[in-house]
């Protein structure tokens, strides 16, 4: 299997009620950031007309968010194990609420990019942040069930931007939309500072017995951690396709228009959301069953990717509806997947380490991602899109391989 067994750390004393309080509240900062980044892939039918941008242009935007995202996974991530969940989780949302309000102001290409760089870089050290504090904070039996909580908030963002940004892209335009999302974030904020009062002691970042945090150097001398790295970089392009690339899909090869979308979208991203919540409890269970952690995650990701060769037949089907469906398949799988591969980091190394793990993957992740995504525009502008359905249908099932020492990748 894939991992040895793990100690798990203690988390720090808090009453059972004020570690869901703060869990919940990691729950929304996922909800955000995930939703502020999907405002622009909702509205791009619309922003790549206003400027005449072509595929090819879009997906040197979408680079951009990309390339600051992943620098800053690994370097956020570390930052997130120095500071502590509350004093940098905290810094994020304002630095990327700030981003999401220059979108308003934008003229062009050049400028959409550099808010996108940006706000990437806002958002990057946020997942890592809400992972650790979610192994932190919960009870490791609830482990599972707090990491597919926070996860979820992913997929719910995911979920509610379309709806959401149509609504207000036809009330305020699309302009104003970027500036109610910054809103949003202040809001966040103010709770955030608030759910602290009063407790000192649960915003350190490690138990003092834990001892210092390991060095990359260290972490990357692992095994066990170089195949979570080298697995994620093989995965990972498929959710940000998902995220930046169905709306133009629907778009350009479905002819639906943005009202269309924004009515249909959120039905992969439901399903997301259920799987999210669904595997995380599963994994529990399974632990609680007497199941080793690693068998109990590794098993529910081995049904997610013999799930995912459905993503190649949303090219072939014949009515939208039907690829829609097909993508949430794709999307339930990925919920299962996603929810166990961040269970399973927080299992293999210590709690002062899950961030900057974290964060790792998601650097291995994003470098796959923003290479796809300058493939992906040329790709769509000469042919279609049905190649990039195609790749998507067949890296989860390599990725468990890895994870597993059964591919010679590993």
């Amino acid at each position: 299997m894939l991992l040895p067994s793990q100690k798990l750390s203690s988390a720090p004393a808090l009453s059972p009620a004020r570690a869901w309080l703060l869990c919940v509240l990691l729950f929304l900062s996922a909800v955000l950031c995930f939703l502020d980044r999907q405002v622009l892939s909702v509205l791009a039918p619309q922003i790549i007309a206003e400027f005449g941008m072509s595929n090819t242009s879009y997906s040197r935007v979408v680079f951009a968010f990309v390339l600051s995202y992943t620098v800053m996974l690994a370097l956020g991530g570390r930052v997130m194990d120095a500071l502590g969940t509350r004093r940098g989780l905290g810094f994020a949302v304002v630095f990327w609420s700030i981003a999401s309000a220059a979108h308003a102001f934008v003229t062009g290409p050049l400028t959409l990019g550099v808010a996108r760089f940006f706000l990437g870089a806002g958002e990057g050290p946020a997942i890592p942040g809400a992972i650790k504090g979610a192994v932190e904070w919960m009870d490791p039996r609830r482990r599972g069930l707090a990491i597919g909580l926070v996860t979820s908030g992913a997929s719910l963002g995911s979920l509610i931007a379309p709806p959401l940004t149509v609504w207000a892209a036809l009330h305020i335009g699309w302009r104003g939309t970027f500036l109610a999302t910054a809103g949003l974030g202040a809001l966040w904020l103010l709770a955030w500072l608030l759910a602290f009062r009063g407790l000192p002691a649960a915003t350190r970042s490690v138990p003092a017995a834990e001892g210092p945090a390991s060095t990359w150097r260290m972490l990357l001398g692992r095994r066990e951690v170089r195949r979570l790295l080298a697995a994620r970089f093989f995965f990972d392009p498929v959710f940000y396709f998902y995220m930046f690339w169905i709306p133009q899909y629907l778009s350009r090869e479905r002819g639906m228009s943005l009202a269309q979308i924004g009515a249909l979208i959120w039905i992969p991203f439901i399903a997301l959301e259920i799987a999210n919540l669904v595997a995380g409890q599963a994994s529990d269970m399974c632990v609680a069953r007497g199941w080793p952690r690693p068998r109990a995650r590794m098993t529910l990701m081995l049904v997610a990717a013999l799930l995912t060769p459905a993503s190649f037949f949303v090219a072939l089907v014949g009515t939208p509806a039907a690829a829609i469906a097909l993508m949430g398949v794709l999307m339930f799988a990925h919920g299962i997947w996603i929810t166990n591969f961040m269970t399973l980091i927080g299992d293999t190394v210590a709690s002062r380490d899950v961030a900057t793990t974290v964060g790792l993957t998601g650097f291995c992740g994003g470098i796959a991602g923003m290479l796809s995504n300058l493939v992906i525009g040329p790709v769509v502008d000469h042919y279609s899109f049905t190649p990039v359905f195609l790749a998507s249908a067949v890296v989860y099932p390599l990725a468990w391989l890895i994870l597993s020492g059964r591919s010679p990748l590993r």
